[in-house]
């Protein structure tokens, strides 16, 4: 299973992390990990474009962490809101089954 944690602070986000992997299919196959992995791939370029925000990534096999240095562009927040909202949307698809997202407000 995928696992989503989001952290945010005064409705800033400060901390994305995803782990794991879905277990749909056999690597190659799975569908849900190829949408998953694109929609943090495109959000993660797509901040570093057409952003100035600062934040650090870092990624190896199942597991990608994004940490934002300082409250996020206008711009920064909406890519951010339309990922998770792509993720929420494919793990309601899936009745949370292969993926889950938890945002935590601190």
């Amino acid at each position: 299973m995928i696992t989503i944690k989001v952290r945010k602070k005064n409705g800033s986000y400060e901390e994305f992390i995803s782990k794991g992997h879905a277990g749909y299919a056999e690597a190659g196959q799975d569908i849900v990990c190829a949408a998953v992995s694109a929609l943090i791939i495109t959000t993660v370029n797509s901040l570093e474009k057409f952003t100035d925000d600062k934040f650090d990534v870092q990624e190896k096999d199942g597991f990608v962490s994004i940490h934002f240095r300082n409250d996020l562009s206008e711009r920064g927040m909406l890519l951010m809101d339309s990922l998770l909202l792509g993720l929420t949307e494919i793990a309601g698809s899936y009745n949370n089954r292969y993926l889950t997202v938890k945002v935590k407000e601190v």
